[in-house]
């Protein structure tokens, strides 16, 4: 006999186990449809092992830092293999917590590669078996790929992804990525840490392109200290193999060849939705992302999708609320997905974190703003733990001072920013920022120095309303 399900979830990441479990404990009979393990692209290939990796490379600069402090470990050893088994290991501890929860919440998980046929079928394949479900109910939750681009000799020769740099069985010599994304300069961080010759190729004419400027110009200068070669507004022509380097083959703006020789090569210049649970049903698409309204509810009533199938913001914690918008209104409790307050995270060294709006999108709005930053050189907290490469930066409505975007750079900021997204949802003011009392001696002082500042020139301006 056939099962059937008030709710069905295919695809277990962020954004898929926190619908499930939503509806779970809005009383409802749920299932969950996962192809690999549970936890998605986040858990197993992306947030959480390289964040993991890039504690490691945290330490190691620490460490070598420490030389000028009158502390003195004697020549730097590096155990990869060890390095790889506690971030397996974190792996395993998390995945097993959300099997747990899953059991907790009476979530049938089902593991094959769910696709959804007509009359709200979603059929479940696996080396194992074959079997189909019906749901009253359906949740799209199956992520994204990276993308590939169509560079000559690329399909030829042996390169990483996001998905596979993880599973390298050594430290490579040299490393070159595509791509100045958030994800291309984490990497970079990392292997700069671990003693590997790191070059970053990005098209724009910045890195991090979507991130506040000044934040870019930090990060750039930061990223050179570090020994990393960064080549903007540069174009990737061919790759091909040069004994055992790979030759890569560029163009710069002004149309001049380079050449970079490279042991290995890491592809991260964006990511593609994954479609194959909707390939036998017509749903609307926004381009190649599923189109959704504010519900999260697709051109098809009763089916929803949630996260990077969507595109957006293709973050995790975004994932996550539309699971929980989409679950609830699947459920038949109305929600609407509001993205005023998104945190946007970048885990470098130094981090940059983001809310609100930034200046350009302000501008664009016709918002008449005002920023001004405060730098971590004045800082006692950044000084004292040596990390003064880094701001805050307020961007506010020029009459009544509401706080709508802030801008972090420094460390542990991906941390801080959560303060700035509270005064954004509560639409804070200047004004109660700068009253607010903070700790001493902190970091986020630097956001509290910043209002104040501006305050004060407000008030001797008496530009406020």
């Amino acid at each position: 006999m056939t099962k059937t399900y008030d709710l069905t979830v295919i695809g277990g990441g962020p954004g898929g186990y926190v619908a499930a479990l939503q509806a779970a404990n809005l009383g409802k009979r749920v299932s969950l449809v996962e192809a690999d393990f549970l936890g998605g692209t986040c858990l197993n290939r992306g947030c959480i092992p390289s964040k993991t990796l890039l504690k490691h490379a945290e330490v190691i600069e620490s460490i070598e830092k420490a030389k000028d402090w009158g502390i003195e470990t004697g020549e730097l050893t590096l155990s990869f293999d060890k390095m790889k088994k506690r971030k397996d290991d974190v792996i395993q501890r998390l995945r097993g917590g959300i099997s747990f929860l899953m059991k907790q919440g009476k979530i049938d998980v089902y593991h094959g590669f769910g696709t959804i046929e007509h009359n709200n079928a979603v059929k479940i394949e696996s080396p194992e078996q074959k079997e189909t479900i019906h749901a009253e109910k359906i949740i799209v939750a199956t992520g994204s790929t990276p993308a590939i681009p169509p560079i000559e000799g690329l399909g030829d020769i042996q390169y990483d992804t996001s998905d596979t740099i993880f599973d390298i069985s050594k430290i490579p010599d040299s490393i070159t990525i595509l791509g100045g994304g958030v994800i291309g300069v984490e990497f970079a961080c990392i292997f700069a840490s671990l003693q590997s010759e790191v070059t970053v190729i990005e098209m724009a004419d910045r890195i991090v392109p979507n991130e506040d400027p000044d934040a870019a110009k930090v990060l750039l200068k930061e990223l050179k200290k570090k020994g990393v070669r960064v080549l903007t507004n540069t174009k990737v022509e061919r790759v091909e193999e040069s004994g055992s380097k790979k030759l890569i083959s560029c163009t710069d703006k002004g149309g001049n060849n380079r050449a970079v020789e490279t042991e290995s090569l890491l592809v991260s210049v964006g990511r593609k939705p994954n479609l194959s649970a909707v390939q036998n049903i017509d749903l609307e698409q926004d381009g190649p992302f599923l189109k959704v309204n504010n519900k999260m509810e697709t051109s098809q009533p009763g089916i929803y999708a949630i996260g990077d199938v969507v595109g957006g913001y293709q973050l995790a914690h975004v994932a996550s609320a539309e699971g929980i918008v989409a679950a609830n209104n699947a459920c038949g409790e109305e929600e609407e997905i509001d993205y005023k307050v998104v945190p946007r995270c970048i885990y470098t060294l130094p981090e940059i974190a983001g809310v609100g709006l930034t200046e350009q999108e302000a501008k664009d709005k016709g918002i008449a703003i005002k920023t001004e930053r405060f730098d971590l050189a004045g800082n006692g907290k950044a000084i004292s733990v040596g990390e003064t490469s880094g701001f805050s930066k307020i961007i506010y409505e020029e009459k009544y001072g509401e706080i709508l975007g802030v801008v972090l750079v420094g460390p542990h900021v991906t941390e801080m920013i959560s303060e700035a997204s509270a005064f954004i949802f509560l639409e804070g003011t200047i004004e109660e920022a700068a009253k607010m009392i903070h700790p001493h001696p902190t970091v986020s002082e630097a956001f509290y120095e910043n209002a104040s500042s501006i305050y004060q020139k407000i008030k001797r301006q008496g530009v406020l309303v």
